[in-house]
């Protein structure tokens, strides 16, 4: 058994989702900044390219915030059951490599 299945069982599944939809999309969406800024200033004299352009990005900005609110909703159920996630958690979810003693 590894250290994200002795979780609490309050925890959600669903959780593990949205917390690395959300960490995945934020560091995409960030990065993707930095092309659609130039973009938009390149396609700025044909206004219908740069009306899909700017829907793209409130969509996607939509869907991270969808996305915070169901991770805000997630904790909060944690919280509630009075539960602590364990570090282990988080470390599972960011893919940080897990400490050893040599």
């Amino acid at each position: 058994m590894t250290d994200v299945e002795k979780a609490p069982s309050s925890i959600p599944r669903w959780l593990r989702f949205v917390l690395m939809s959300d960490r995945a999309g934020s560091a995409w969406y960030i990065g993707a900044g930095f092309f659609f800024a130039p973009a938009l200033a390149v396609l700025s004299p044909w206004p219908t390219l740069t009306a899909v352009l700017w829907a793209v990005i409130a969509i996607t900005g939509l869907w991270l915030g969808l996305l915070g609110i169901a991770m805000a909703t997630g904790l909060a159920m944690v919280l509630k059951a009075g539960e602590e996630i364990p570090e282990s958690y988080w470390r599972s979810i960011i893919d940080y490599p897990t400490t050893t003693s040599r």
